[in-house]
């Protein structure tokens, strides 16, 4: 039988004493509003009203014709309001932060999207929010920094360690085993120690319940091939999820290369990490020999992340959806690519998957069908790419 927040080996609740009472509350309080009707009504009217689902499914007919190969079609997720997929995770935890009481909510954020996501349903409820940010990627994502100011959130900058992602999670931590009582920690990923994992891929998975029921109404048939990024994972558990049982569907998962996996300057948990012990799971991790946890690199403040969600370790482990690396470069081209083919400019994150479709679609029959989520948009990432492409815009 599957123990309980256990996904095969990979899992658990590695926390220590002071977070458990919060962790155990937490737990308590999913397993019973996840079956409230009074919440799931609640929810589903948020998901409608608020976050405007469901999101489109797009036919990409230019990238179709252009890549020679599957029929291509793209779950937009950038059209979802604040911009990205975190808004369901977000929608989901915050509702439940109020069921349980909570007055103050406290969130990480690498990109920035889950932070604006989080300061965003906190205003709508007019409660109290704190946004961790690593310092390095508080002046890469200074417009996000900014919105979630300007939607009433404390943004605290972190730097310690890399001033990243995972230093931000420490933060976090941190705060929320001294605040347990009035705090609730809303974590942006299928990360963490139990409930976690399963609560955030429960609010995630929508996406691939929808995707299902808009790709068999239009054609008539499940997608062959889900490519989605992959940092932590919660965009790409929500789409993969409802596809899991069926076996003919191939699921793809796009880690960030960074500077290329022949270097150390990456983020591709899967492609060259070690099983371990981390931010309460037990998980894959990139680590040095000694065991520590390794610094990473990406041009994406969401993908640069030492870890990855302890469901994707299974379904890697059990080969049920395989992980590819893309570069830095490849993502700034897939960027550019998308925007100049079909006027869509997409996160830097979601040009991770992109790129992998680039090299997926034309190895397949035009009688297939490759689906890409594009789990946020590019606003946020024009001048950071501008950069990276030498092209000064900062006036």
């Amino acid at each position: 039988m599957e123990k309980i927040g256990r996904f095969g080996e990979f899992g658990g609740q590695y926390v220590p004493e002071t977070v458990m009472n919060a962790v155990s509350e937490l737990q308590e309080a999913y397993e019973r509003y996840r079956s409230d009707p009074q919440f799931l009504a609640e929810l589903r009217d948020l998901y409608r009203n608020y976050a405007f689902r469901p999101s489109l499914m797009y036919y990409a007919e230019k990238m179709t014709k252009d890549l020679g190969g599957a029929k291509i079609y793209i779950k937009r997720e950038d059209l979802n309001h604040t911009g990205s997929h975190k808004i369901n995770n977000a929608l989901g935890q915050v509702l439940l932060a109020k069921y349980m009481g909570k007055k103050r909510v406290i969130a990480e954020t690498g990109a920035g999207q889950h932070g604006v996501a989080t300061a965003t349903i906190c205003a709508y409820f007019d409660m109290e929010c704190e946004v961790y940010m690593g310092r390095e990627d508080m002046e890469r994502q200074a417009l996000n920094v900014y919105r979630m100011e300007l939607l009433g959130a404390k943004v605290t900058g972190t730097d310690s360690g890399t001033a990243t992602l995972k230093d931000a999670i420490n933060e976090a931590m941190r705060d929320w085993a001294t605040n347990v009582e009035t705090t609730f920690y809303c974590i942006g990923s299928v990360m963490g120690p139990h409930p976690y994992p399963t609560m955030v891929r429960d609010f995630q998975k929508i996406i691939g319940e929808e995707a299902k029921a808009q790709l068999m109404e239009k054609e008539g048939k499940l997608p062959d091939c889900v490519v989605a990024c992959v940092g932590g994972g919660s965009n790409a558990i929500g789409i993969f999820y409802d596809f899991i049982p069926d076996t003919s569907v191939r699921l793809v998962g796009a880690e960030a290369a960074g500077r290329g996996i022949d270097t150390n300057e990456h983020a591709a948990t899967l492609s060259k990490g070690d099983t371990g012990i981390f931010h309460g799971m037990k998980s894959v991790f990139l680590q040095n020999e000694e065991g520590q946890i390794a610094p990473v690199f990406s041009i994406s403040a969401g993908l640069d992340y030492p870890g990855i969600g302890p469901e994707h370790a299974y379904l890697h482990s059990t080969g049920r959806a395989e992980y590819v690396a893309i570069t830095d470069e490849e993502a700034v081209q897939a960027f550019e690519y998308l925007s100049r083919t079909e006027g869509i400019i997409p996160a830097v994150e979601s040009a991770h998957a992109v790129a992998a479709a680039r090299k997926i679609a034309p190895t397949m029959r035009p009688d297939q069908i490759l689906l890409i989520n594009l789990s946020g948009r590019g606003d946020k990432d024009v001048q950071q790419i501008a950069r990276y492409r030498g092209v000064n815009i900062d006036g």
